[in-house]
């Protein structure tokens, strides 16, 4: 119970890597706040906490909206009177999003959390954020001979995006400091809904398995072990650090 009384509010939560941290955090004593766009997928995840004798509410969250951020901050201190864990996981991907968008949720989601989170955490005394950042945020992508998205708009706004999530939280790492540690995860291949398009298509999927020295992609709940290691007291001395889980990837 290594979160025991602590009060977690995860964006993003309602699936995939998401979901999986909000189980495992509320399985380890926190109580939960599952702030997800999907309104079906987030109640469904509070269900299956409370189903597993967790604590967990929901709130409809668009994290691209600042307004919507502060909002899901304020009711998770106004349920448990703090905020103790923030991990902004939210973000989107693929060829039918514009460049705006994806900089929108997987940018400016990550900073109106770290902004407003880091402010509510030091007049509390402390707390820890958790970012979700990507393999893609350290590296870009060449693929030749196969039909990869990032070359596009959407693609190359996914490696800024991520790029710029390994920016704000060294940037907020100072800033927090020493009340409020800033960390986030670079994961790699992840089996999620975000990389069905992966797992859909053999070429694809080779060209992900062949550069893995791990030989296989990685599971939503090998990142939600991460999170919880960056947010428990485990990881007491780190801040503004990248933690790399992507199955060797980035040691090619």
């Amino acid at each position: 119970m290594k979160l025991e009384g602590k009060a977690a509010l995860i964006t993003g939560a309602g699936s995939g890597i998401g979901r999986a941290i909000a189980r495992l955090f509320a399985a380890e004593g926190a109580s939960v706040l599952v702030a997800e766009l999907n309104e079906e997928t987030g109640k469904a995840v509070v269900g299956e906490i409370e189903a597993a004798g967790g604590r967990a509410s929901f709130l409809r969250t668009d994290t691209s909206r600042e307004e919507d951020v502060k909002d899901a901050i304020a009711a998770t201190v106004e349920k448990h009177e703090r905020l103790d864990i923030l991990v902004n996981n939210a973000g989107i991907g693929g060829p039918t999003h514009t460049w705006d968008q994806v900089i929108a949720v997987n940018l400016s989601g990550v900073y109106y959390g770290c902004l407003h989170g880091v402010e509510a955490m030091r007049g509390q005394g402390s707390g820890v954020i958790v970012n979700m950042a990507s393999m893609a945020g350290l590296v870009g992508f060449t693929v030749t001979g196969l039909p990869v998205a990032f070359g596009s708009a959407s693609g190359t706004a996914y490696i800024a995006a991520k790029h710029g999530v390994i920016g704000l939280t060294k940037q907020f790492a100072l800033g927090g400091a020493p009340e409020v540690r800033v960390n986030c995860i670079c994961p790699g291949w992840i089996e999620t809904a975000l990389t069905q398009p992966l797992t859909q298509a053999q070429p694809l999927l080779e060209w992900a398995l062949q550069g893995t020295p791990m030989g296989r992609l990685g599971q939503p709940e090998e990142i939600a072990k991460a999170a919880l290691f960056l947010a428990s007291d485990d990881s007491s001395f780190m801040t503004g650090a990248p933690l790399i889980v992507d199955g060797g990837w980035t040691a090619r």
